[in-house]
């Protein structure tokens, strides 16, 4: 079945656009691949290196040249919920392996910081950077050339797209990513924000609002609101880089061990040792990017994705912008409410159908391409089920279930929430920038009110405090951009907008600074770019400027002339307490060397 003639149109236009940088890349990947077993090319001390720690059944078997070897690629760590999981997937891979004459060694281990943790600390201006850090640890663990395909265990926020970008420059090693499933529900996370906007209103103390986070994050696993996280989740199954129904699995159960195992042995079969070799780089092409864009939309995901699916497209050759990211929007219509777009988390979402009823649900439409390679074959369609543990212990899969289990949590194509998809692309005098629109009620998505500047969001926590924003106004908090301190995420700042809309007020916020996956009720026009210090218009914005955002239109501006505004000094900032503390000392020349918001912001 092929994709709508508006899915075709965006998916051709991209393939015209990178048609040069593709070819280039699969040159590359055909020359890489055609050096047949990598270990084939070691010298014998360099062999030898590489297995000296293995037992000898192992060891035997890497010192000859037909015994595929899998690299394990891990963010593990056991201080973050999502990732404690992986500790013993390692053991389970290996065993796994043997079980199908196969080896699997740990090539590398990755960085994985948590934004929950950092959201509102110095360390959360390392977060984005940490995306092109976990791609290049990667690469270090893959460049010994031991192995014939990765498998990648990663979940959160930067993690998964630093590891695809990582699995996409090693292109030519087949590529099978194995997540750690949500942790299991909590306190509702509505009944979270109104703690959270409670203590911002002074009205509990610290331990009431600690007793509330902590009995929403309790366990092992995901965070279970629709943030970044879990967009990845839905991302590496809808793009084929997971083995079908594997995303919402919870961690330490039967189910989640023999989907990890049957992982390994898949990506055992798919090497260039077998008849099904599916490197990474030619499975991933224009289609499988425009079908992350489709469930991005039609999922209302995490507006990170708007840089990292372009940072993760372009380490394939392939060059996707925002353009096309806001055609597709238009055109794919929302068919899941997931917190923060609704009140059901993601064990909600995966009870009602899951990934199996959405991808089914898109298929049947013509908004996803049914005709891609994925880790399981030739064809998206296969996804289109639900995972379930076999009597033997191994896995089964049944149709999709044919209705929503909760038609407040999934919808059909036919019948959405809304007709567009959750993102929008708004431009104007200010430049570009992006908001998330599928959380923001329809009577909040026009803002008429004048500018209020800030140059960090402790001093418009500051203003919030002291009783200065009870009024209509559009928060503009700049120098928040890639070069300039590293892209923060600014939640800290969303309980005082949500206090200030529930009250009456007509608020908004305009910023050069993220704020991702968990954006919320309050119409947020984020990633403006060019970013202040790169001479960005938002830098001439002065105190008391009208402004207009229309999320309805697609609209960004300020309500000056423009020759007024062109002709303004830019605002400066004192960005030196930016510069070091937690480590930022170390990522000066990666604020040097970042890109655009709208081009990925990437420092290679």
């Amino acid at each position: 079945m092929t994709a709508r003639p508006e899915i075709e149109a965006v998916t051709a236009r991209i393939r015209e656009r990178s048609r040069a940088s593709r070819e280039t890349y699969l040159g590359r990947l055909d020359e890489a691949a055609g050096q047949a077993v990598h270990r084939s090319v070691l010298s014998c001390g360099n062999l030898a290196h590489g297995f000296a720690a293995c037992g000898p059944t192992d060891k035997a078997a890497l010192a000859g040249d037909r015994v595929a070897n899998i690299g394990i690629i891990t963010a593990y760590n056991d201080m973050l919920s999502a990732h404690q999981p992986f500790e013993p997937f390692p053991n389970l891979i290996k065993e796994a392996a043997r079980e199908a004459g196969g080896v699997a060694q740990v090539a590398g281990g990755v960085p994985a910081m948590c934004d929950g943790v950092t959201q509102g600390q110095p360390g959360m201006e390392l977060s984005l950077f940490s995306r092109d850090v976990i791609a290049m640890s990667a690469a270090i663990g893959l460049s010994h050339n031991m192995f014939d395909a990765a498998v990648y265990l990663g979940v959160c926020d930067k993690i998964v797209p630093g590891l695809v970008t990582a699995a996409l420059t090693f292109g030519h090693l087949p590529a099978i990513f194995i997540p750690a499933g949500p942790m299991t529900s909590g306190l509702p996370n509505d009944e979270k924000a109104r703690i959270r906007q409670l203590y911002a209103e002074g009205k509990v103390d610290r331990a009431a609002l600690l007793e509330a986070e902590s009995k929403s994050y309790h366990g092992p696993g995901t965070c279970t609101f629709y943030g970044t996280a879990n967009s990845n989740q839905m991302l590496m199954e809808i793009m084929g880089l997971h083995t079908p129904g594997s995303s919402f699995i919870n961690p330490n159960t039967p189910l989640r061990d023999a989907l990890t195992k049957e992982a390994a042995k898949r990506a055992l079969a798919i090497t260039a040792l077998g008849n099904d070799y599916t490197p990474a780089g030619r499975m991933i092409d224009e289609r499988s990017i425009v079908n992350g864009v489709v469930g991005l939309n039609a999922t209302g995901g995490s507006t990170n994705h708007t840089m990292h699916l372009i940072t993760m497209a372009a380490a394939a050759g392939i060059q996707l912008t925002w353009n096309d990211i806001a055609e597709i929007s238009e055109h794919v219509p929302l068919i899941a409410r997931v917190y923060p777009n609704g009140l059901a988390d993601v064990n909600h979402f995966h009870a009602a159908g899951g990934m199996g009823f959405l991808i089914r649900e898109l298929l049947d439409d013509g908004y996803l391409h049914e005709d891609v390679r994925t880790v399981w074959g030739e064809g998206l369609r296969p996804y289109a089920i639900e995972a379930k543990l076999a009597d033997d212990g191994t896995v089964a899969r049944l149709p999709a279930p044919a209705a929503s289990g909760d038609a407040k949590v999934l919808a059909t194509a036919a019948k959405p929430f809304q007709t567009s998809g959750g993102l929008k692309v708004l431009s104007g005098n200010l430049g570009r920038s992006i908001i998330k629109v599928s959380a923001v009620k329809p009577e909040h998505r026009v803002i008429e009110a004048p500018a209020l500047i800030f140059h960090s969001q402790e001093e418009m926590q500051a203003a919030f405090k002291a009783g200065r924003l009870e009024r209509d106004f559009i928060a503009v908090i700049r120098f928040q951009g890639p070069k300039a301190n590293g892209m923060p995420e600014l939640h800290k700042l969303t309980p005082a907008l949500g206090v200030l809309q529930d009250r009456g007020y007509r608020i908004a916020l305009v910023t050069d600074g993220r704020m991702s996956g968990a954006s919320g009720k309050v119409p947020a026009a984020i990633h403006v770019t060019p970013e202040a210090l790169d001479g960005g218009m938002i830098g001439k914005l002065r105190e008391g400027d009208l402004m207009r955002l229309d999320a309805e239109k697609g609209t960004l501006e300020a309500l000056v002339d423009d020759a007024e505004l062109a002709a303004r000094d830019s605002a400066e900032a004192d960005l030196s307490g930016n510069q070091y503390g937690m480590g930022r000392e170390l990522f000066a020349g990666f604020r040097a060397l970042a890109g655009r918001a709208d081009q990925g912001a990437a420092v290679f």
